[in-house]
């Protein structure tokens, strides 16, 4: 089994309150070989929510308390973050999850490149918080840009 975040099957769970969808994506899900999660609304941010980034490294150095994950308002909301993931990896693993396939450049779910927290839009290296602690749990990570060759070792 595999999840996907919830935004690319077209559930309105984005910080703006819209989504992503990728019908591929969806098509997963409605076959059943797959399940939808948000970190984001399980750490209990509401929707739609003010944006938010990684200040001071990314998701693995919040995870470490080098970090935190700050919203345009000026809130640290790195607890609702680390919640949410949390609440993630528990339903990964429940569900036996090996894999998960997550919206890119999210200060929760990105991978390899997140927004550098100055808000500007400009990008920088690293990882999401819940993409971050899912990999420290041996869990695939992959976007929704290329996951079928991050993820070649499944079958659809």
């Amino acid at each position: 089994m595999i999840a996907i975040s919830a935004c690319l099957i077209g559930d309105n769970v984005r910080y703006d309150g819209s989504h992503k969808l990728n019908d591929e994506l969806r098509h997963l899900i409605q076959e059943n070989k797959a399940i939808a999660i948000c970190p984001e609304v399980l750490g209990g941010l509401t929707t739609p929510r003010p944006p938010a980034e990684i200040v001071g490294g990314d998701g693995f150095d919040v995870w470490e308390g080098r970090a935190k994950v700050v919203a345009t308002t000026g809130e640290d909301v790195t607890d609702a973050f680390k919640q949410g993931a949390l609440k993630a990896l528990e339903i990964l693993q429940a569900h036996q999850c090996t894999a998960v396939i997550l919206k890119s450049k999210s200060p929760s779910c990105g991978m390899f490149k997140i927004y550098d927290g100055t808000f500007s839009g400009e990008l920088k290296s690293g990882d999401g918080v819940s993409s971050a602690l899912f990999m420290k749990h041996g869990i695939k990570v992959a976007d929704e840009s290329n996951w079928k060759a991050q993820l070649g070792f499944l079958s659809f």
